[in-house]
């Protein structure tokens, strides 16, 4: 966990952000990778520091120093996917294509010249088939070895096809479904009348495919030519039964990917788009006992923009920054289980309608919502828009985001309806958060903010520039002075089996044990890849739990197993905190299953014994409050666990990447040394009424607003540039296409540099 000497060891005060220091690249992905480390991604851009001789746009983040690290990504990353492994490793998949300075295509093209296979002066390859493995490591690792850096070569290990803005989605076995996505590069993934749903031209993939790699042919999705055009970054979500939920355009669908069977579901109410570019928020909801586990899922803002208006893959045909962005929310719970049929309800407003908010689902089972914009789209444009067809015209340089909402806001999903949207006294950020903005839940159950970049490439002279500096904010329940600090947490949990025990002592809690008790919840997290204000296999599940209430104050938790269907919580790696009258304590990172790629073994549901209060006794923390100040210790610090990489071997043949997973692809608990790792044993608790935290002496932000010089790049299928097809014809709309043809396309190329 967090070291004694962590800058967040100082004072922080609830609702507000402090410095987060800076990420060297712009964080356009990041994912936790322990209780230590952060990783970031970024695309393939001129970032000034270096790395083997060229820009960066990989980094570690060092979470007790907050300070950032480089490391070596050789493909374009550029609006790639990701998702966890069962050890606790992460893949991400594909990208775009290489490029140059000004995100031109790279100085070698592929075939046709539509894409680049390499850049000489970035240094960048082809990153479109791309599927790139790290295995996270820590403090006393060798961060240079190969077992702590990126696996990132497409000869050896790649997709069937080229994906830019696919979705990813894990299975309970630990395998990950990979969906659409563009051939390459684009605002909306259509051309313009929409006459060819099905491959536009060649630019858009209708199929999925899987990682590990098959041996079958990726199939088409139907549902991702009925949602044509915008279906970029389709939201997934895997459900009970083994289904996925997927969200995309104005329609929704139950998915049985094994079968390749869809069940359509209502559509999305009051014509508000979600997916990208709209870039709503949109999370599943805490699963819990309560609700027997059922999940449910959340949409908030978005665009309801008309079909004409999104335009096609060169840019909007509207000026986007003038068009306010929808405040509309709705639940949606797909698989009911009294059988009923699944309806989208309308749920609270937001407190202001936004882009590109993103949720992070808190530990007390509360979902902040922050980042994002008051007016227009994800995406950027150099070019303009149809209406507005120069970039000159363009008010917010490349942005087609507008009026950054700085200030984020709580949604309590148990609160009763008309009151589940609050802002309580929160501090604005200084930093506007759009485009390729990212966030994710720390182990200290704080959030670290990041990223922003609407433009082309590397640029901190426009309104809104590319950025480096992170932030940190503290969520309410900071305002406590104690947190819990639990002892016997697991490094290792399974699906159903026998129970295990918690201790709570008698110092993390002040008042009555038996209301504290009764008041205790036991949660894991996972905080996903999170990209595009979206944070892809985000999940928050309560473990079913009972207690002894002891004479000296302590409280023993009784705290069964995850519930014997991996559905539910893939495996893979997670956080684990106790709650206290909701104040969390330090996140424990743990591994949920048996960290192997495969059916996961399974138990009956843990049997609890009855719970067993006592009378007259009390926590020892002092205050009048739950939570009074007093000291806690983290027994989590001397794992010695790991998760190592398999082996992976490539064959070429005939310029296609054929893979071969020899052995087990990933293991768990391959021997690591981890140094001896303390945790601030409370909150940091701040005396000051107003403004930022201060977590060391770094200086304050500028951005610079003059004017920024416009770049140009030439893509496939028009992608960037004015479209020549007329705007006369009937545009497609969202409804399922007749005769769907699979579209076909060339090898990964064999042809040009490689490493």
């Amino acid at each position: 966990m967090l070291a004694p000497t962590s800058p967040l060891a100082f004072a922080a005060t609830a609702g507000t952000f402090a410095d987060g220091g800076q990420t060297l690249i712009s964080a356009m992905m990041m994912f936790l990778g322990n209780d230590q480390k952060v990783y970031i991604l970024d695309k393939a851009e001129g970032n000034p520091t270096q790395i083997n001789g060229h820009p960066a746009w990989g980094a570690v983040w060092d979470i007790a120093t907050q300070t950032a690290t480089p490391m070596d990504v050789r493909t374009n990353t550029f609006c790639s996917s990701g998702m966890h492994l069962p050890n606790g490793s992460f893949v991400t998949f594909g990208g775009n294509g290489a490029i140059g300075p000004g995100g031109n295509i790279g100085s070698q093209p592929n075939p046709g010249g539509f894409s680049g296979a390499w850049d000489s002066t970035y240094q960048d390859f082809d990153g479109t088939r791309a599927m790139r493995i790290l295995n996270p490591c820590v403090d006393g690792d060798d961060f240079s070895s190969s077992e702590c850096t990126w696996f990132d070569d497409p000869t050896l290990l790649s997709m069937q096809h080229s994906r830019w803005y696919s979705a990813a989605e894990a299975t309970a076995d630990g395998n990950v479904v990979i969906i659409g996505g563009f051939v390459n590069g684009g605002y909306v993934n259509r051309n313009y009348p929409n006459i060819d749903p099905v491959t536009e031209g060649n630019a858009a993939d209708s199929t999925y495919e899987y990682y590990p790699p098959r041996t079958t042919a990726p199939q088409t999705f139907n549902f991702l030519i009925q949602t044509s055009g915008l279906n970029a970054y389709a939201h997934t979500f895997l459900m009970p039964s083994g289904k996925m939920f997927v969200q995309s355009n104005l329609s929704s669908v139950l998915w049985d990917h094994d079968a390749n069977v869809e069940t359509p579901l209502p559509p999305m109410p009051n014509g508000v788009v979600r997916v990208y570019p709209a870039s709503g928020a949109t999370a599943m909801l805490p699963l819990t006992p309560a609700n027997n586990y059922t999940p449910t899922i959340l949409f908030c803002g978005g665009s309801n923009m008309s079909d004409f208006a999104w335009g096609n893959y060169s840019y909007p045909y509207i000026d986007t920054w003038n068009y306010p962005a929808s405040q509309d929310c709705q639940r949606i719970t797909p698989e009911p289980q009294d059988g009923s049929a699944p309806v989208y309800t309308q749920d609270d407003d937001m407190l202001e309608g936004r882009t590109m908010g993103q949720f992070i689902t808190l530990p007390d089972g509360t979902m902040l919502v922050i980042n994002g914009g008051l007016n227009g789209t994800a995406g950027y444009s150099n070019q303009g828009t149809l209406s507005s067809p120069s970039f000159s015209l363009m008010p917010f340089g490349e942005s087609l985001a507008a009026g950054p909402v700085l200030t984020p806001a709580i949604y309590n999903p148990n609160a009763a309806p008309g009151s589940r949207w609050t802002r309580p006294q929160f501090q604005a950020s200084q930093i506007p958060r759009l485009y390729h903005s990212s966030a994710i839940l720390l182990p200290d159950a704080s959030v670290l903010v990041a990223g922003s970049n609407p433009n082309i490439d590397y640029n901190i002279t426009t309104i809104f520039p590319t950025t480096y500096a992170a932030e940190i904010f503290y969520p309410p329940y900071f305002s406590a002075t104690t947190r819990p600090a639990p002892t016997g947490m697991p490094s290792n949990l399974t699906y159903g089996g026998n129970p295990f025990d918690l201790t709570i002592p008698a110092s993390s809690y002040s008042g009555s044990a038996n209301d504290a008790a009764d008041n205790t919840t036991v949660v894991l997290m996972r905080g996903g890849f999170t990209t595009h204000a979206m944070n892809m296999g985000q999940r928050h599940l309560q473990l079913n739990n009972t207690y002894t209430v002891n004479s000296d104050g302590s409280i023993t938790l009784h705290v069964a197993q995850l519930p014997p269907n991996a559905n539910l919580f893939q495996p893979g790696p997670a956080l684990m905190f106790v709650n206290v009258h909701g104040i969390p304590s330090n996140g424990t990172y743990l591994i949920v299953g048996n960290g192997q790629l495969g059916t996961q073994p399974t138990a009956p549901t843990s049997t609890l014994p009855a719970s067993i209060r006592l009378n007259s006794v009390s926590g020892s923390a002092s205050g009048a409050s739950t939570t009074g100040t007093g000291s806690s210790s983290d027994n989590t610090t001397s794992s010695s666990s790991s998760n190592h990489l398999g082996v992976i071997i490539g064959v070429v043949i005939g310029g296609v990447a054929l893979i071969a997973i020899v052995g087990a692809v990933i293991g768990i608990m391959a021997k690591r040394r981890r140094g001896a790792r303390g945790t601030p044993n409370s909150y940091p608790i701040s005396t000051a009424t107003g403004g930022g935290a201060s977590l060391g002496q770094r200086g304050g932000r500028v951005s610079d607003t003059s004017a920024f010089v416009p770049l140009q790049q030439n893509n496939y299928s028009q992608a960037w540039n004015g479209s020549t097809a007329s705007f006369h014809d009937t545009p497609y709309t969202d409804h399922a296409a007749s005769g769907a043809q699979q579209p076909q396309y060339p090898p990964y190329p064999n042809n040009g540099p490689r490493f």
